[in-house]
């Protein structure tokens, strides 16, 4: 797989061999550069790289987007647990509970904006639509969902409407 870096704004490509797209994101949620050839693999992982979206998170997402609230609640392990807005759900009841109130209930859409990898954990951050209540939020909201999986299910997801740091 091709590496994607995202390339920061008035810097030039210095490396041919990665693909290199716009951020559509603040500098602060973009990679400042490639690490240099001769950084170490543990230098490397440290740093959050574009990638694709596959595997199970691919599944949650087109999950969410179809409705469908047992296919959704099967991509999680049987201890997983879910922080939204600072509310925890654990275990497959209570995360069979907010998928059908909050995700489908309010037919939740979530349309992909970036995909990075960090430390073998997912971030996903997407522009979300639906029926649920809009006040005090931007016309556009985009939320960060950071999803650890093992084993081929996530065992944790934590969904954050995050802001660029003033500093």
């Amino acid at each position: 797989m091709t590496s994607v870096w995202y390339l920061p704004q008035g810097e030039k490509q210095t490396c041919p061999g990665a693909l290199l797209l716009p951020g559509p994101y603040p500098a602060a949620f973009m990679v400042p550069r490639r690490p240099p050839r001769t950084a170490t693999t543990q230098e490397r992982d440290r740093i959050m790289i574009a990638t694709e979206l596959a595997g199970v998170v691919a599944e949650h997402i087109a999950a969410v987007n179809a409705g469908d609230t047992d296919a959704v609640v099967a991509t999680f392990a049987e201890d997983a647990y879910v922080n939204d807005a600072r509310r925890e759900f654990a275990g497959l009841g209570a995360i069979r509970r907010w998928v059908a109130k909050e995700m489908i209930g309010d037919k939740v859409r979530i349309e992909v904006r970036e995909v990075l990898g960090h430390y073998g954990d997912t971030i996903v951050r997407g522009a979300y639509d639906g029926d649920f209540d809009r006040a005090d939020l931007p016309d556009e909201i985009i939320l960060s969902n950071y999803f650890s999986v093992r084993d081929g299910k996530i065992v944790s997801l934590v969904v954050i409407r995050n802001q660029p740091a003033a500093y």
